[in-house]
């Protein structure tokens, strides 16, 4: 059983030697390992970060357009509306204008007519006054059984027959 011993010794150099090569291993791979994995960790967090600070940039542009886009859209409606209510102004302006100016030329349009009417009522006058003038001058000329021949005399004949109509 003793060689079972000797198999399984335990030697203080043998353990401070494999202390010392851990704890090497330990430094070996803390520097040449720990270290460059941590920096790409960091690296890696560093880069994950500013993806997810550009994306929040990105929201808040996203919303500032947003609401600059509800503005400007806002504002495009009012002003639409201004230009339709002031090409609605200026159509009832022209047509207000169209109107006052169809019943000017229709009330001169009546105007002439009334004194076309006017004068060609007084011509009909005249010219009935004048036939008649000379029917009287013929029908006088017959009763009295001579003939007027002086004008001042068919005037005045004239005057008085005319006078008698204006009197019945």
């Amino acid at each position: 059983m003793t060689f079972y011993f000797d198999f399984f010794s335990i030697e203080p150099s043998t353990i401070v030697g494999v202390l010392l090569n851990t704890f090497i291993l330990f430094l070996l791979f803390k520097r040449f390992l720990f270290a460059p994995v941590n920096k790409i960790i960091d690296e890696r967090k560093a880069q994950v970060s500013k993806t997810y600070e550009d994306a929040d940039a990105a929201l808040e542009k996203a919303k500032a357009m947003e609401t600059e886009y509800t503005e400007k859209l806002s504002a495009a409606k009012e002003e639409s509306a201004e230009i339709v209510k002031s090409a609605s102004k200026k159509a009832q302006l022209r047509s207000d204008e169209i109107i006052a100016q169809a019943k000017e030329e229709a009330q001169s349009i009546v105007t002439k007519a009334n004194a076309d009417i006017e004068r060609e009522r007084k011509r009909a006058v005249n010219k009935i006054k004048d036939e008649i003038s000379d029917i009287a001058v013929n029908i006088a000329g017959k009763v009295i059984g001579k003939n007027v021949s002086s004008d001042e005399e068919q005037d005045r004949l004239i005057d008085e027959f005319i006078g008698s109509l204006d009197e019945e």
